[in-house]
């Protein structure tokens, strides 16, 4: 489990505005939030990783972890000098649904049954199509004719890959274990609490950044959260909900704007 690792789960946000007008125009943004576990935790008696050292507690964590079959991710992070912050609950189905805010704007993103669903404010929707310079007649008429709507994207269609990307949660748990060749080193930490559960903590410092990863004390050895300090990037996501049902409702038909129509300024 390596800072390679540990930056593509954080990332994990993996959270993304798409804008959409007339043409294939999308732009993406990855995220998450929280803060540092909270220290005088009462380690579980007897603890089950007494004796084992820290990358072994690293290797169980990542096995436990990419065996989930769902999980919520919770967090802020800072992307090119932005905070963003994210609450997503996700599938091994490739369904998920949660929220985002960045810029000031708001944004709710559904996929089910390979359909991706995307609401923002008009917040949201001007940041978003601003960062990739386009015209602001065409903004205007764009936030206009998706006030209140979801744009709905199939699969074939412009910003699926992106966005779709946030509720594979196999792809964002794939590359945990890869240690790019490179020594782990990571040490353990103080033992703490991530919202009630004990946690044991793995550090590992490499230049200017420290990661930080707490690992359950009870049941399945689950990640439950992971703090990134220093660097460009700083941020934590917190993991919770594992293995719970994600319930993902389709929007209903009339309050939905087709990607594919957009051009013509007409609602799907």
């Amino acid at each position: 489990m390596t800072s390679h690792s540990h930056r593509r789960l954080r990332a994990a946000a993996v959270v993304c505005a798409v804008a959409v007008v007339a043409g294939p125009a999308t732009t993406a943004a990855w995220a998450t939030a929280g803060g540092p576990p909270s220290a005088a935790a009462v380690a579980p008696s007897p603890d089950p990783f007494a004796g084992v050292p820290a990358d072994e507690i690293g290797d169980r964590a990542v096995t436990a972890t990419q065996s989930a079959t769902s999980l919520r991710m919770t967090g802020r992070v800072v992307t090119d000098g932005q905070p963003v912050d994210i609450d997503f609950a996700v599938d091994d189905q490739e369904q998920c649904t949660g929220r985002m805010r960045i810029q000031g704007g708001t944004a709710e993103l559904r996929k089910i049954d390979d359909i991706t669903y995307l609401k923002g404010d008009e917040a949201f929707w001007r940041a978003s199509m601003t960062s990739q310079d386009i015209p602001e007649p065409q903004i205007d008429a764009t936030i206009e004719l998706l006030k209140g709507r979801w744009l709905k994207i199939a699969p074939d269609q412009a910003g699926s890959d992106d966005l779709g990307g946030v509720c594979d949660l196999k792809s964002l748990l794939a590359d945990l274990g890869e240690d790019d060749g490179e020594p782990r080193g990571l040490t353990r930490g103080p033992d703490a609490e991530v919202d009630g559960t004990p946690v044991a903590t793995l550090v590992k410092k490499e230049g200017d950044e420290t990661t930080t990863v707490s690992v359950s004390q009870e049941g399945k050895p689950y990640i439950r959260k992971v703090v990134g300090t220093g660097g460009d990037e700083p941020g934590s996501v917190v993991l919770s909900d594992y293995d719970k049902p994600v319930e993902v409702k389709v929007p209903p038909a009339d309050e939905t704007v087709d990607l594919s129509r957009l051009d013509q300024g007409t609602p799907a």
